[in-house]
């Protein structure tokens, strides 16, 4: 039987308030606006991929040091 997940309400805010510094796959797609296989790539290519038992999480500290140095300038 699959349990089914909630939706964490104002992703956005815990973040931004540094409550949650980890996210799961699909909670970082929604939070940086792209699609769940785009953000998996971007999140192993920045190494920010942390394997718990068989969980997956994801440091989005990590993630955003890593976009920033594709910023145009």
């Amino acid at each position: 039987m699959a349990y089914s997940r909630a939706d964490v309400p104002e992703l956005e805010n815990l973040l931004k308030y540094g409550k949650k510094k980890f996210v799961r796959y699909d909670e970082g797609a929604k939070l940086y606006s792209m699609g769940l296989h785009s953000f998996q790539e971007l999140a192993k290519e920045a190494n920010a991929v942390y394997h718990v038992k068989r969980i997956v999480l994801v440091n989005t500290e990590v993630i955003d040091e890593y976009m920033e140095n594709f910023r145009d300038e």
